[in-house]
């Protein structure tokens, strides 16, 4: 904290800035930019898994009524190139392909764009699709990851030897040999099915192209607006300060608008050719194509009588669909990576395969494939607990990191910074009485109906990575400045996808000015107007967009005590900056006027600074590092926020209804710069947990096509299905960041899911039943009841 200020704010429950606008109908989305003359964008999109393109006839198309322009994936490659890879596989070794705005030549999965329309109204656009005719030739597809591993499976891309984008793991010791000296070892398997982010407002363009400046102008929904800059030059021919990426209030993001769809690059190559602004809006269907998380594991696991897992290796096999240009795969990449999460254990193995199919391109999902990890482990240490007859917490507390321990070197490089993992599973348990739950399970009788279990679940969560040869920087920039009259107006490199994470920025700058935050203007997301960032993910916004923030404005205040001094005849160390003055024992004067002396007297009174109150400072935390260890491993996460969530189930055995009666989560994010800010993000995070773990997923056809369409066939949990959710905060400040801040983006979707998972699995367990598959809907978990049945038969 900068001498001379007063904090209030940074921990309060300050009130969301503009809360009011979106209380009221008057925040400004994509949907609300509507430009005169503006087009409205239809697509055709593949009916095919996997065909070659014979031929496409747009002719009449372009004759039907209100139709500006058509255009295939021929024309589009004369207009635009591929789209850069947010992060390309061939950059880790991987395999890569070539991705466009519009298929050319083949199609590898059904709803990937072929023929595009504009017309004056979307319902002109959408009448004009059916006039397209197009002629596939279908061709062997593969839609299972399983099967596309062998010999013989159809080639997701023809050119490709087999289906595999990138294959390796993350190993330390000898896991084969460590399993012989352990007194037991078992092995599990859990299928994850693939399901999505699905925001209130699904995604959406509108792109302007202006002749006579010839600049391009793209207002969208979106996380990564600087880098999207960058890919669109490179898509439409053009240099970087040709293009303008305007990001607008945001009805979440959770990774889904992280860029590479190829909508954003067409509606921009449509715009050009007609002259005239073009719109699109994501349908439900579209959105639900995007999915991501359907991985498969095998895991085995050593361990002793006492319960500490000595030994782990875990086979991974993630279906990631057809590759597009967005990050999703890198999600299977960090499942492998964030192994054993928060547990003690020296020997482990964890192997990857990712592999194409020709179901839809995966895209990031909040979590980012760490979600899968900590369900894993918190299955192992179930498993371990009910093998030895063990209480699930104890084995727990055997196998959790030590607080004198941290940091902490994982298996796989990464550099743990700080926490009270132990603590904080005594406080969930406390949360949730556990002792009373267990009485009352000991009460219920052998042939009750409805059957209580309760899953404890550790979740660590990496955040605010960066990663090598990308634009996913571990840094951020923010500039706060300050106009004569007074005003403060910060401009950051991060982004809000919904969550109020300006109110936090505005909070930390406002303690180190000594103002309310909501005299602060804070602003996100205009390539034009902000110093270069890289936008919204891995929880990064407080840790490093917060902290440049945090770094510029004390450059500022120093300033502004400075030329208050002068004003007042103290000394700079007399000045605290508080309630929106400058303060020296009983005299003080308006931080007005300290602001505009700075510019009115910079050869008099203010002579002693630099004139103009603007500063730009970038912010890069400790314990990041692109440089490999001994071991070839980077270390590209800085902070590691972690929580401890239980879920009380109930389970209905003769209908396969499991209701969550109760949950809580101790959560550790650091330096908690808004609870209430913290609070929101996590209720969220545990709705979506839920959701996975008993209803949402996924599915296609035998033919690839999509079958949960629609928000009636992706089940998502309502408001009544989901109970109070009590949170606890505990503090334990990164060493690593400026703040002391963790992140909190990313946490809960994974503790939440294995939570859920481990109470369904703690009340059917004695009925010999095991959990194998996801999610537990009704029908499969009376499958599992019945296997369990016959089994005990």
């Amino acid at each position: 904290m900068t001498a001379g200020v007063a904090p209030t704010h940074v921990g309060s429950r300050t009130r969301r800035l503009r809360g009011d606008a979106f209380l009221t109908g008057r925040a400004r989305y994509v949907g609300d930019i509507r430009p005169a003359g503006a087009l409205h964008l239809a697509i055709l999109r593949s009916p095919h898994a996997h065909a070659r393109i014979v031929d496409v006839d747009l002719e009449a198309a372009r004759r039907s009524p209100g139709v500006v322009a058509a255009l295939d994936g021929v024309g589009a490659a004369e207009l635009a190139d591929p789209i850069p890879h947010f992060i390309d596989p061939a950059t880790f070794g991987g395999r890569s392909v070539e991705v466009r705005c519009l298929a050319l030549g083949e199609v590898v999965h059904v709803g990937q764009p072929v023929a595009a329309v504009v017309a004056e109204t979307i319902h002109d656009a959408e009448a004009a699709l059916d006039a397209i005719s197009v002629e596939y030739e279908p061709l062997p597809h593969v839609l299972d990851a399983v099967r596309a591993l062998e010999s013989t499976a159809p080639r997701a891309y023809a050119d490709w030897p087999d289906n595999v984008v990138m294959a390796g793991s993350y190993t330390q010791g000898d896991v084969d040999e460590e399993l012989t000296r352990c007194e037991r070892v078992l092995t599990t398997t859990m299928t994850i099915q693939r399901y999505s982010q699905q925001p209130m407002e699904t995604r959406g363009y509108v792109a302007t192209w202006d002749e006579q400046t010839r600049r391009m102008t793209l207002h969208g929904s979106c996380q990564n607006p600087h880098p999207l800059r960058a890919v669109l030059a490179s898509a439409l021919r053009l240099g970087e300060e040709q293009v303008q990426v305007v990001v607008p209030d945001v009805g979440g993001a959770f990774g889904l608008k992280m860029h590479g769809h190829p909508e954003e690059p067409l509606v921009c190559v449509l715009s050009r050719i007609t002259g005239r602004p073009v719109r699109w809006t994501e349908r439900r269907s579209d959105c639900l194509l995007v999915g991501g998380r359907e991985q498969h594991h095998e895991v085995t696991v050593g361990f002793d009588g006492d319960g500490r897992v000595r030994a782990l290796r875990d086979d991974l096999v993630a279906n990631v669909g057809a590759l597009g240009a967005a990050p999703g795969w890198g999600m299977a990449y960090l499942t492998a990576l964030a192994f054993p999460t928060g547990y003690d254990v020296q020997v482990v193995d964890a192997r990857f395969r990712i592999v194409a199919t020709n179901k839809s391109p995966w895209n990031a999902s909040r979590g980012y494939g760490k979600e899968a990890t900590n369900l894993m482990m918190e299955r192992v240490m179930d498993l371990v607990a009910r093998e030895l007859g063990l209480d699930p917490a104890e084995v727990r507390h055997r196998n959790l990191i030590a607080d004198d321990a941290f940091p902490y070197k994982t298996t796989a490089g990464l550099n743990i910074d700080s926490g009270q993992y132990h603590l904080a599973l005594d406080r969930v348990r406390a949360l949730v009485d556990e002792p009373g739950v267990r009485r009352g399970q000991r009460e219920q009788s052998a042939d009750a109906t409805v059957r209580t279990g309760l899953g404890l679940a550790f979740e660590l969560t990496p955040e605010a990575g960066g990663t090598p040869g990308t634009l996913v920087g571990g840094f951020d920039t923010s500039t706060v400045r300050v106009a004569p009259s007074g005003q403060v107006t910060v401009l950051t490199g991060v982004t809000s996808p919904g969550g109020g994470n300006d109110t936090g920025i505005a909070q930390i700058v406002a303690d180190r000015l000594g103002v309310a935050p909501a005299a602060i203007t804070v602003v996100q997301g205009d390539t034009d107007r902000c110093p270069y960032g890289f936008g919204n993910f891995s929880g990064r916004s407080m840790v490093v967009g917060g902290s440049a923030a945090a770094l510029a404005a004390e450059d500022i205040a120093l300033r502004l005590r400075t030329v208050a001094a002068s004003l007042l005849d103290v000394t700079v160390d007399e000045v605290v900056l508080a309630d929106g003055r400058a303060r020296a024992g009983d005299r003080s004067c308006p931080l007005e006027e300290v602001a505009l002396t700075v510019y009115s007297q910079a050869f008099g009174v203010a002579d002693g600074v630099t004139p103009a109150l603007e500063s730009t400072r970038v912010y890069k935390p400790d314990n990041l590092t692109f440089v490999p260890d001994e071991h070839g491993r980077p270390q590209t996460y800085p902070t590691y926020s972690y929580a401890v969530h239980a879920a009380v189930v109930d389970v209905d055995v003769e209908t396969g209804i499991s209701t969550v009666r109760r949950f809580g989560v101790v959560h550790d994010c650091g330096t908690v710069i808004n609870p209430t800010l913290v609070e929101g993000q996590m209720h969220g995070a545990v709705a979506m947990g839920i959701g996975a773990a008993l209803m949402e997923s996924i599915v296609h056809d035998d033919d690839g096509c999509l079958v949960t369409d629609r928000l009636k066939r992706y089940l998502m949990p309502r408001a009544g299905d989901l109970p109070d959710i009590e949170v606890e905060h505990l503090v334990t400040p990164s060493p690593f960041t400026l703040l002391g801040a963790k992140g909190a983006g990313e946490a809960g979707v994974g503790g939440a899911l294995s939570a859920v998972v481990n109470a369904i699995d703690d009340a059917l367990a004695p009925l010999g039943v095991v959990l194998d598959r996801l999610p537990l809907t009704p029908p499969t978990v009376l499958a599992a009841l019945q296997t369990a049945e016959g089994r005990n038969a």
